[in-house]
């Protein structure tokens, strides 16, 4: 489900490369035929829109991510403990990571909104109409640090679910992954502060050292 997110990127990747790469004089002149060209080079939209489409394909990692966390602390369709934790009811586990992670999400949807298809005339309508470029990386940008964000819990949460699952293994790449987490994050006994937890987690991912070491064991992971 993730295959429409990748399409995504590299198609905005496309856009705003030819968009660096374009002449955006206005107006362009040609002194070899001497002739000169006015058009709306400069106009930003194709890099707005590309944009706003990466900022929904983007959100839909953090929906999947939530789904993936809410069917690991359930018990009902995970089979582990209450929300990853054992002492139920005097221990909360995850649960408020989920709730952490459902925020975010919630807030991505709400930022997934297009700026591009917004435009207000000004400098007495010569301006008339405007990409909103800028808005829309900055959105873009917001989308991209929840994200993050949710993709630690995850990550946090599959390494809890792990340990209750021993002696059993997962992959290569997935033992990888689990190694360098706990490196760092020890399994969850009693409840703890997560914060600092899901900061670590989100760290390992940013700096790409999980994907490093997931790649030193089954080789380069490429997206296309």
């Amino acid at each position: 489900m993730l295959g429409p997110s990748i399409e995504l990127y590299y198609m905005a990747k496309e856009w705003v490369e030819r968009e660096l790469n374009a002449l955006s004089d206005n107006p362009i002149f040609i002194p070899e035929d001497g002739e000169h060209l006015a058009a709306g080079n400069f106009h930003g939209q194709n890099v707005g829109i590309a944009m706003d489409m990466l900022a929904i394909g983007v959100s839909e990692v953090a929906n999947l991510a939530e789904r993936h966390i809410n069917r690991l602390l359930n018990p009902k369709l995970s089979g582990l403990p209450d929300f990853l934790v054992e002492g139920k009811g005097l221990n909360s586990g995850l649960m408020v990571a989920q709730y952490t992670a459902a925020a975010l999400v919630s807030e991505n949807k709400v930022l997934s909104h297009p700026a591009s298809v917004d435009s207000i005339p000004v400098s007495a309508d010569q301006e008339d109409h405007v990409s909103m470029g800028p808005v829309a990386v900055r959105k873009m940008k917001e989308i991209v640090k929840n994200t993050w964000s949710v993709i630690a819990i995850e990550a946090l949460s599959a390494a809890q679910a792990l340990d209750f699952l021993r002696p059993a293994k997962a992959g290569k790449g997935v033992e990888a992954a689990y190694r360098t987490i706990r490196k760092e994050v020890p399994f969850m006994e009693d409840d703890r502060p997560l914060h600092p937890d899901i900061k670590k987690v989100r760290e390992l991912l940013t700096s790409g050292e999980i994907l490093k070491n997931v790649e030193e064991e089954v080789g380069e992971i490429r997206l296309k």
